[in-house]
């Protein structure tokens, strides 16, 4: 049997108001009151609904989280911090699979605001007009992680993905590599396509390394699968490339893949970077040399954010997250 706050004020003979100050700390009883209250409460098992306490303290304890994709390894690192620091802060976490769709990041935002979340960290995503425009009229806080907007003044939480890239590919030339070629994600996306991409190609040109069309393959998304034609598609044209800095960690497992497939042996015969660190690239053969991405420390500074705002009423700056390479087995020296 599920027992009610009424429940509890009735066997300790007491009113709901009463009961309601002392789950709440709010005060205003004695102590021999108190006692009593809680060892019914210990009797009947009884559980706060967390919603009805809400409507008294005005918080729920539940922060909501926008992501396009839930299978990516990237999510569940940054998953990983996000619910670190709710723990910390006696919050729960609700999460929203947007798969990049409009509509249904529109219903998850609806829904996050009908369910009465203290706030929203949206992540890894573009921020419309339509999604700001709504959440703003309900003023509820919000925080992006991992993407950031040029148009609204939402705090953010990232790395700078022009400068990553950059380090990616001079370490490549640090290596002695002249002859790199890039497996790019999306070029149409101003969050982390055309910066990665941007980074990539100032390395070059800074360091006179030789930078023409057959350098870049553009894909699709940032996905195994992507990284797997991506490679394909780079050897085509640009059979020469002795090095290779894929878009994503996920990319560059899947150019491994594909290189294995193909017969090319990395690092011998061609190396490989890949951008983001996650705990796949230290498992892949070889083990992934990589640009880290501090994913679970970015998440748990953007609910941090959060819960700031919450606190203080006050909106903090925005965060840019170190980034810095971590060598392992996919890269070696050029001889050439």
């Amino acid at each position: 049997m599920s027992y009610t706050i009424k429940d509890v004020a009735k066997k300790a003979n007491v009113s709901i108001a009463t009961v309601s100050r002392i789950l709440n700390g709010q005060g205003g009883y004695s102590e021999k009151t108190k006692f009593k209250v809680l060892k019914v409460i210990e009797e009947l098992g009884y559980q706060p609904n967390a919603v009805a306490r809400g409507l008294i303290n005005k918080r729920t304890h539940t922060i909501g989280v926008l992501f396009p994709k839930l299978s990516s390894s990237l999510v569940t690192d940054l998953l990983d911090g996000i619910e670190k620091a709710a723990n910390d802060n006696g919050s729960s976490v609700i999460v929203c699979h947007t798969e990049s769709n409009g509509e249904k990041t529109m219903k998850y935002l609806q829904l996050l605001i009908e369910k009465r979340v203290d706030g929203i960290i949206f992540a890894s995503e573009i921020l419309k007009d339509e999604y700001y425009q709504f959440v703003t009229k309900t003023s509820m806080p919000m925080i992006l992680l991992s993407t950031e907007s040029y148009a609204y003044p939402v705090p953010f939480v990232k790395v700078n993905d022009f400068h990553a890239a950059y380090a990616a590919a001079k370490h490549l030339i640090d290596k002695g590599h002249t002859r790199i070629g890039m497996i790019s994600g999306n070029k149409e996306d101003i969050i982390a396509g055309i910066p990665r991409i941007e980074g990539f190609k100032k390395a070059l040109t800074d360091h006179n390394i030789p930078l023409g069309s057959e350098n870049i393959v553009f894909s699709r998304g940032f996905t195994f699968p992507d990284g797997v034609e991506g490679l394909k598609s780079l050897i085509k044209q640009f059979p020469d490339a002795t090095a290779i800095f894929a878009a994503s960690d996920e990319m560059a497992i899947g150019a491994l893949s594909a290189a294995y497939q193909m017969g090319i042996r990395v690092p011998d015969e061609v190396s490989v970077i890949g951008y983001d660190n996650l705990n796949l690239a230290e498992m892949s053969i070889p083990p992934l040399t990589t640009v880290e991405q501090p994913l679970a420390k970015m998440g748990e500074t953007a609910a941090e954010m959060l819960f700031s705002i919450l606190e203080t009423g006050e909106t903090p700056e925005s965060r840019i997250m170190q980034h810095k390479i971590i060598e392992r087995m996919s890269v070696k020296e050029s001889k050439s």
